[in-house]
């Protein structure tokens, strides 16, 4: 098959969580798993959350054997997609997600958030300009993609649901933000590098962030709760929204992040 053949055609249509489709992706469809092959895949700070946790593997292991990091257009901010493997026994330049299988994923239940979202796209980390702007979706119709001559019929607020990525979107929707708010900047406002590890730190890498909070200058530096605290030693989740919330101050100054009396401000961390 040619790579013509293999590229998706991205429907022309606003879909709102009311628009209807028809789609159903099951083992008895002949095209079973080929969605998982060519495909680039952006991982949220949530999708390496619950990957690293499945595998018992640590962060910072997670995104070393299964992630490539790339500059997201448009915003000069560091994202990872998944690391795609060589598709054996077809021609040399098809790729193949690591956890496909001839009967499906081996990390279903812990998928990543494009995953869950397929036949769907959603605007916010490939089109979206305006931070103001709504969001909306639009349909991925790939030719080999046989899901859509079947008859159930879906909303795009009950697909969401069904698939658990509305669970997914609101644990990462102040990281969207941040890259939604960024792209709308203009392109020779950059980001200094040490701006750029901090945003990988804390969207990524959530065992090195949470060594970072406990154990370098930073509650020298910042008031928290003790409570809070306690909280972000043992929860990745209660982490990321920390860390997700000390960004959006570092990057746009905004939030009720308060310096400590007489800290001298460290420029190579906190200025963008």
């Amino acid at each position: 098959m040619d790579k013509p053949e293999r590229m998706a055609k991205i429907e022309p249509v606003r879909l709102s969580p009311t628009s209807k489709f028809k789609f159903k992706c099951h083992k008895g469809v002949k095209c079973f798993t080929r969605c998982c092959r060519d495909i680039n895949i952006i991982l949220t700070p949530y999708d390496i959350i619950r990957l690293k946790n499945r595998l018992g593997l640590s962060s910072d292991e997670f995104l070393a054997l299964y992630t490539e990091p790339q500059i997201l257009e448009k915003t000069d901010l560091p994202v990872v997609t998944l690391k795609f493997l060589d598709d054996e026994g077809a021609d040399s330049e098809r790729k193949i997600c690591p956890f496909v299988r001839e009967d499906g994923c081996l990390v279903y239940a812990d998928r990543p958030t494009t995953c869950r979202y397929y036949p769907l796209g959603v605007a916010t980390l490939s089109h979206k300009e305006d931070p103001d702007g709504d969001e909306f979706y639009f349909l991925v119709n790939e030719p080999h993609c046989l899901g859509f001559e079947e008859e159930q019929t879906w909303t795009v607020s009950q697909w969401r649901k069904d698939q658990g990525v509305d669970i997914h979107d609101k644990i990462n929707a102040e990281w969207t933000e941040l890259l939604v708010r960024k792209r709308s900047f203009p392109p020779n406002m950059r980001l200094t590098e040490q701006t750029k590890k901090m945003f990988f730190l804390a969207s990524y890498n959530i065992d090195k962030f949470r060594e970072f909070v406990f154990e370098s200058s930073f509650l020298k530096r910042y008031k928290v709760e003790e409570a809070a605290l306690e909280k972000m030693r043992n929860d990745d989740i209660t982490l990321l929204k920390f860390g997700l919330k000390w960004l959006k101050w570092l990057l746009f100054k905004e939030g009720n992040f308060k310096m400590k009396p007489d800290t001298v401000s460290d420029g190579q961390i906190h200025d963008v």
